[in-house]
């Protein structure tokens, strides 16, 4: 697992080992990174079931002004953490919190505002696509525009969120989906009307 692009192209990730965690695959992360383009230089991201940290990481790499990284497996926390040493990432850029990302979203609302773009990995076997999606809409962690990507196994169906729409065209990869939303009807601090 690498960095596919940026001024960190290239360099090796940091894995745990077993089954626990699933690292976004370097075509999968490079096709998401040639849909969004350019948009994430300057932006601010919040990546969800954040893993080994190589989504955000390669936001890092492409010019992300903040980006927030959470995770609650002490495993890949610690090969995330590693990660973003390795590479000298500012921590005025990085923040990496550990915990649950349904228990952690509302503090993180309050504390970092809203996002524009939201990574969303989390297990494929659970319901957590979708109540992590209904967890987005109250934490006020979006704006108008917010981009949320989500990715899920092909079998899973998301469910409809208010304030959330299909934004484009979904990628598939085997099992593995790339679903693009985009938030709606958020005032500029994150909330709903």
């Amino acid at each position: 697992m690498r960095v596919i692009g940026g001024h960190d192209r290239g360099r090796r990730l940091r894995a745990p080992r077993g089954l626990r965690t699933r690292p976004t695959a370097d075509r999968v992360r490079e096709t998401l990174f040639d849909v969004l383009g350019p948009a994430v230089a300057g932006a601010r991201v919040l990546d969800l079931f954040a893993g080994t940290g190589a989504v955000g990481i390669e936001a890092l790499s492409r010019g992300a002004a903040r980006v927030v990284l959470v995770e609650r497996d002490q495993s890949a926390l610690r090969a995330l953490r590693a990660n973003l040493a390795a590479l000298g990432a500012p921590r005025a850029a990085a923040r990496v919190m550990a915990g649950d990302v349904l228990h952690v979203l509302p503090e993180l609302g309050a504390q970092e505002g809203p996002f524009d773009f939201v990574f969303v990995d989390p297990p494929y076997a659970t319901t957590l696509a979708g109540r992590t999606l209904e967890a987005l809409v109250a934490a006020r962690v979006c704006r108008d525009g917010t981009e949320v990507v989500v990715q899920h196994s092909t079998r899973t169906v998301l469910p409809s969120v208010h304030g959330l729409s299909a934004h484009r065209r979904p990628r598939r990869f085997g099992d593995t989906a790339l679903t693009f939303l985009r938030a709606e009807g958020y005032t500029p601090d994150g909330s709903r009307p």
